[in-house]
């Protein structure tokens, strides 16, 4: 006779993970289920803490397990907790790294800096473990938008300590030249200090590594994206078409470059003036229908607001995620969309080549 921890462990094996389209069981998931007469208490380990499926997959458990069991009076305790999958420890390129996003755009001032800023924000405060690298070597803006102006580089031998602040970890040149110094490189010398910024910096263990890429499809981009072992990328554009006739440049270069593009985000959909009305500025939905036409995810919308700028000056990218509550919801979708379309791609990690035709 079937005891009560096998009902519901036959039950659990009928729940899909919506994402992956497995069964829990199957993809070890279930962690722990403890049963008594009355009670089902479940731990279920989610692939990532920025999981935007769990309520789903909550609701699937309980509904699969009352549909196993004849009572009504059923308490059934869903709990989660999440470890990030994915990564291959024995790599040569950062083993303790489990997944390298980059971060690019066709074209420059379509937010991208503010955009990779929100989504390792967002990571983390998921409770993911983030990483942030400023891979823009000409123009690195992160040691500003992090608040890092105070903060003295430090060094054990040649290897980098990254600055700890707002929950992330980071790395700019910024910081290890002078501010005023303009970056006069040819493309193989950024290309080095790219190399160093990335291996030699002791990052630890990382769920998650953003890297915001120079704008464009040159020679710097391409040299940078294939240096990466990277999970997949994600496209920065504005709705305008201008802009998204350079956002799909960008799309094909990182399919050349054998990298899946994780999804596109709509930066500067809409503006919220002061008294939260809503402006269509540059034409709000133009890389949606980008994304539709080119068959990729769209993360979501993030909107223009005045104090999103001024902490992003001020160095203060917890109040900028917090500026507006639909910029906040915004983000958290993004956060969660990526860490969703990360799931997926895991298995497919590739290191990116160069086909030219």
């Amino acid at each position: 006779m079937a005891t009560m921890h096998d009902i519901v462990m036959t039950a659990l094996a009928s729940v899909m993970d919506p994402d992956l389209g497995r069964d829990l069981v199957s993809l070890n998931m279930v962690k722990h289920v403890d049963t008594d007469v009355d009670s089902v208490r479940i731990a279920v380990e989610l692939t990532t803490p920025a999981c935007p499926m769990k309520d789903r997959i909550r609701d699937d458990i309980v509904t699969a397990v009352r549909g196993a069991i004849d009572n009504s009076a059923l308490h059934i305790d869903v709990e989660f907790t999440a470890q990030v999958r994915g990564g291959d420890p024995n790599r040569d390129v950062l083993p303790n790294v489990k997944h390298v996003i980059a971060v690019g755009a066709g074209k420059g001032g379509v937010g991208k800096s503010t955009v990779s800023t929100l989504l390792a924000m967002g990571l983390a405060r998921a409770g993911a473990a983030v990483g942030l690298l400023d891979g823009d070597i000409y123009g690195p803006s992160l040691g500003t938008m992090l608040g890092l102006d105070d903060l003295q580089p430090t060094a054990n031998g040649n290897i980098l300590d990254p600055f700890e602040a707002h929950g992330l970890k980071s790395m700019t040149i910024a910081k290890l030249v002078d501010p005023e110094k303009a970056m006069i490189w040819r493309g193989p010398m950024a290309h080095k200090a790219f190399q160093q910024l990335l291996l030699q910096t002791n990052w630890g263990n990382l769920d998650y590594l953003i890297v915001d890429l120079p704008p464009g499809t040159g020679d710097v981009p391409l040299s940078l994206a294939q240096a990466l072992p990277l999970s997949g990328s994600v496209i920065v554009c504005t709705p305008q078409k201008v802009a998204l006739n350079d956002a799909r440049r960008a799309v094909r270069m990182f399919g050349q470059l054998n990298v899946p593009v994780l999804g596109v985000v709509e930066n500067m959909s809409w503006f919220i003036d002061d008294a939260d009305n809503e402006h269509d500025l540059y034409g709000r939905g133009g890389v949606e229908h980008m994304a539709t036409d080119m068959q990729l995810p769209f993360l979501g919308a993030v909107p223009m607001h005045t104090r999103v700028r001024v902490q992003g000056d001020e160095g203060d990218p917890t109040a900028m995620f917090e500026a507006h509550p639909a910029i906040t919801s915004a983000v958290e979708r993004l956060a969660g969309e990526l860490a969703r379309q990360v799931s997926m791609q895991s298995g497919n990690m590739v290191q990116p080549t160069i086909n030219v035709t």
